[in-house]
């Protein structure tokens, strides 16, 4: 334990902005990894039986493999470039060594997303590479998410600095308790991508590995969570006062009203990440399982050991999102920007009563239930997750099957600009702001564009897709005309909508391609940021409902 934690220092000396610190830190990093590769090299040189598991023996007892994994990542996704230099120089005299090198595996951050479109490390620009320092030094990574999101970098800077102050600022719960709960929220969408993460954080900030095993064998006030998490995961609209009551008054295990805060705003963050992250197709860390592989390329240049990480080869990847599009989309853009002029002009000629208004919520409420995919597409394969969880079959359900009827959630009654900001920022001091400045960035934001059209009013759609959500939620805004979102938005976009919110561990790459075809990936991740910030306000709506009658 003591030499994993004197490697845990080196590792943290790459995150310093000071040049000298960063090149004193590889430079031991570099001496340690020669010198255990020159005390197996003999031995890797010699043919194994086990090669064919993807590295010699030697290296994986040694822990070498993780090393060299991570090395590999630094060498392609660190923001400092010299940090990249030396980690790549590090992995080429390992090689000349005679121990075998990890390569990466897939092409770029997104399965979704072409990598020769998505920002390059290293070329960046200056505002870019601001935030990617940022990221690196408090998180010593450069993730996936983070790259992906950056085709918004003003929405970008807010979510870090939301997303640092829920881990590593003074708060309510210890750092370790943080990562757990990010553990079992991802784990309920079975996010192994969020998981692996989380689970390194844990062990980093110096979590028990037991609590790893099982949520059965985290403290009793954890698990008394898994309601909670369960019920906002798939289910929020069945929240009560009584569920809240009975997390804070468990005797010895209960929860304090600025923890559970706390507690709920992790939980909706993880998981509406984890339906960003299953929308926009992020891969796997490339020092995560999934991420490289140790064996060496076939001539066809991947493998059938690469399809089962889930990297489908160079045409799968890099298909354009244009590619076979039908003549009958071509016009696509220009039908949807005429429908919103037309519902432009109705809204100036004549106004629905409020009966009607309330029709239409109802109307547009039921039929979001039978919004579902006919596909069975293979899913890219993933870690189990489960035992971070409790009740593995309770998923998300649509509000009137079985007859079971749920009462419209009226935003007049409890609105998170009325109600909820205040009630967080008091238990939770600035949590509040920071939420709320992230929920009208990704709302507001627009580049006044559709697809290669430019100074384009793009106010009704954006308003169009965070309603139709919160709608799936059961939540209604009365001055909204439910009926605008049947001419706005397409089935296979309300399937899209539907599966990255409520089943995201259902998303595929055909249903990403079928929406907007004409639209850029920039404009496709654009509409994955009004998801997670719907997704996460409407979790969060139940919650603090339940809170705030708990307290009165």
């Amino acid at each position: 334990m003591e030499e994993r934690e004197g490697e845990a220092l080196r590792w943290d000396g790459l995150c310093s902005r000071d040049a000298a610190a960063r090149a004193a830190a590889l430079d031991s990093i570099g001496q340690t990894v020669l010198r255990r590769s020159e005390t197996i090299a003999p031995v890797s040189a010699v043919p194994s039986p086990r090669a064919a598991d993807g590295f010699p023996l030697p290296a994986a007892r040694d822990g070498l493999s993780a090393v060299l994994a991570r090395l590999l990542m630094l060498s392609k996704r660190c923001p400092f470039p010299d940090v990249r230099e030396k980690s790549e120089a590090i992995l080429s005299e390992v090689q000349e060594l005679g121990v075998r090198i990890p390569r990466p595996l897939g092409h770029g951050p997104s399965r979704f997303i072409p990598e020769k479109e998505t920002v390059q490390v290293g070329s960046e620009d200056a505002m870019m590479h601001a935030l990617f320092a940022e990221s690196f030094a408090t998180l010593g990574r450069l993730d996936n998410v983070t790259l992906v999101m950056v085709f918004h970098p003003q929405y970008l800077e807010s979510f870090l600095k939301t997303q640092h102050y829920l881990l590593q600022m003074d708060g309510p719960l210890p750092l370790h308790y943080r990562h757990y709960i990010g553990i079992m929220a991802a784990a309920r969408h079975r996010c192994s991508y969020l998981v692996n993460l989380h689970v390194n954080d844990f062990l980093h900030v110096g979590g028990d590995p037991k609590w790893l095993n099982g949520l059965e064998n985290a403290p009793q006030k954890l698990q008394n969570l898994g309601e909670l998490n369960k019920m906002l995961a798939h289910r929020p609209w069945l929240i009560t006062k009584e569920h809240i009551e009975q997390l804070l008054k468990t005797e010895e295990n209960s929860w304090s009203l600025a923890e559970l805060i706390h507690a709920v705003v992790l939980l909706t963050h993880y998981h509406s990440l984890a339906s960003f992250t299953f929308g926009c197709g992020i891969s796997p860390e490339i020092d995560c399982e999934g991420g490289h592989t140790f064996r060496p390329p076939s001539v066809s240049n991947y493998c059938m050991c690469d399809i089962t990480n889930g990297y489908h080869g160079v045409d799968d990847i890099h298909a354009s999102p244009a590619a076979g599009i039908p003549v009958k989309s071509v016009c696509e853009v220009e039908a949807l920007m005429e429908k919103m002029k037309q519902l432009q002009e109705c809204r100036e000629e004549e106004e629905a009563s409020q009966e009607e208004m309330a029709t239409r919520f109802e109307r547009e409420k039921r039929e979001s239930m039978f919004v579902c995919s006919s596909e069975e597409e293979e899913l890219a394969p993933a870690r189990d997750v489960s035992r971070h969880f409790e009740d593995t079959s309770y998923g998300y359900k649509d509000f009137s099957r079985h007859g079971m009827h749920v009462p419209t959630f009226r935003v007049q009654d409890y609105s998170w600009e009325d109600h909820g900001y205040s009630l967080v920022n008091r238990l939770y001091p600035d949590v509040g702001q920071l939420l709320d400045e992230k929920f009208h960035i990704a709302y507001n934001l627009t580049y006044n564009t559709m697809a290669t059209h430019k100074d384009v009013d793009t106010s009704m759609l954006r308003r169009a897709i965070w309603n139709y959500i919160h709608c799936m939620f059961g939540i209604r805004y009365d001055d909204y005309d439910y009926g605008e979102i049947n001419q706005l938005l397409d089935r296979s976009f309300k399937v899209y909508i539907k599966t990255v919110v409520c089943t995201p561990e259902k998303t595929t790459k055909r249903m990403y391609d079928s929406f907007w075809r004409q639209f850029e990936h920039s404009e496709k991740v654009h509409v994955n940021l009004l998801l997670v910030e719907a997704r996460m306000q409407a979790e969060l709506l139940y919650a603090l409902r339940a809170i705030t009658r708990y307290m009165t």
